[in-house]
């Protein structure tokens, strides 16, 4: 199989991370006779360095070119204090808009070896496993106006949230699909006892459960479902939601793992490619140290492989050679706990590479 994949490898930890991913990519290549095409493009800070904007039009043009992308991550306080239009966050919320990326989809799956990591007790972590389907390309974070202005003849600010009725109905369908291949349960997440358009979310979810009757539907208001997840996580297979309620939902459900550095997470577009990328930040504190989680990075190529270019015996090696490495005790620093191995972000990237090489020879896999 031959497939172009845009590299975006953005800033802080973004270059580390990828670039651990890529291995894992040729890995693949090398096992299964695949060839990946990889380009390189800039996103984020480093890109507003180079050529003034977060998200440059050659970068744009790669991506709509590819097959599928791969990001690593933006910010960093270095640029803080630039005009919102030129910080590294805006190139993220652009590329969205350019490529139609309008369902995000984070899973959150604890692994057993990871329990002692979880700030929540072992009987409540454990069988976690569901998915956040989070709108990506309305909502908040991208309703006009959004300014500074006098409100009442004092200073204030105005952000605007706005949702057209197909941009709800086409990511909840999204999620429908997505129970399907699951659990058949999906909770959908609002605020409809004050925001209007929570009312019309939920209207529309209805409506568009009448199509799948062997999904079961539930509505749950975003502050207890933020509750829920904590008390009761297990309870969850798939949850859809708006963008910003998504965005914060998917980061508490983080902390079941006990790191954000474990969660993937796939950009889907109606037509188009895919982009990849892990939920965390660029944490610039710890860039080039060697110390960054790999894993979220690793686990969003298998998603790609799966998702974009439907290898699925592919994307399982990954996901179990990661399984593998964390059974035997290697972690990073985000994800220590008692008798493991503390180990660098190249040392985990390896490890994961050999497992891969271990799995493929023991079950003649290709």
């Amino acid at each position: 199989m031959n497939k172009r994949i845009a590299v975006l490898p953005g800033d802080g930890i973004g270059p580390e991370i990828v670039a651990g991913a890529v291995r894992i990519l040729q890995t693949i290549e090398t096992l299964y006779g695949h060839q990946f095409e990889l380009t390189y493009a800039d996103i984020g800070g480093c890109a507003t360095d180079k050529t003034g904007t977060p998200l440059p039009n050659e970068t744009i043009t790669i991506c709509k070119n590819s097959d599928a992308i791969l990001l690593g991550a933006v910010g960093g306080p270095k640029w803080d204090s630039l005009p919102v239009e030129k910080r590294p966050e805006q190139g993220l919320l652009k590329i969205r808009k350019a490529l139609n990326l309008f369902a995000n989809l984070r899973p959150t799956t604890c692994y057993e070896s990871l329990a002692d990591s979880s700030p929540l007790k072992k009987d409540i972590i454990e069988g976690v496993d569901l998915i956040v389907v989070r709108e990506l390309t309305g909502g908040i974070y991208f309703g006009t106006p959004s300014e500074r202005r006098e409100i009442g003849g004092k200073p204030g600010a105005v952000d605007t949230l706005q949702y057209k009725n197909e941009e709800i109905e086409r990511v909840i369908e999204k999620a429908f699909e997505v129970a399907k291949t699951r659990s058949k349960k999906i909770t959908s997440v609002d605020k409809a006892n004050v925001l209007e358009t929570s009312r019309v979310w939920r209207e529309i979810a209805n409506q568009v459960a009448e199509k799948y009757p062997d999904v079961l539907l539930e509505h749950m208001l975003v502050d207890n479902a933020a509750m829920q997840l904590i008390r009761n996580p297990k309870q969850f297979d798939v949850i859809v939601t708006e963008n910003m309620f998504g965005d914060i939902l998917s980061d508490e459900a983080s902390v079941l793992t006990g790191s954000l550095g474990m969660l993937a997470s796939s950009s889907l577009s109606e037509e188009g490619p895919y982009l990849y990328e892990p939920i965390h930040g660029s944490a610039p504190d710890i860039a080039g140290e060697n110390i960054a989680n790999p894993l979220a990075t690793i686990l969003s190529t298998s998603m790609m492989l799966r998702l974009s270019f439907q290898l699925d015996k592919e994307a399982t090696v990954i996901e179990e050679a990661v399984n593998n490495v964390l059974n035997k005790g290697y972690r990073t620093r985000d994800i220590l706990s008692p008798n493991c191995k503390i180990v660098s972000t190249n040392e985990m990237v390896e490890a994961v590479n050999k497992e891969i090489f271990e799995l493929v020879a023991s079950t003649h896999a290709i």
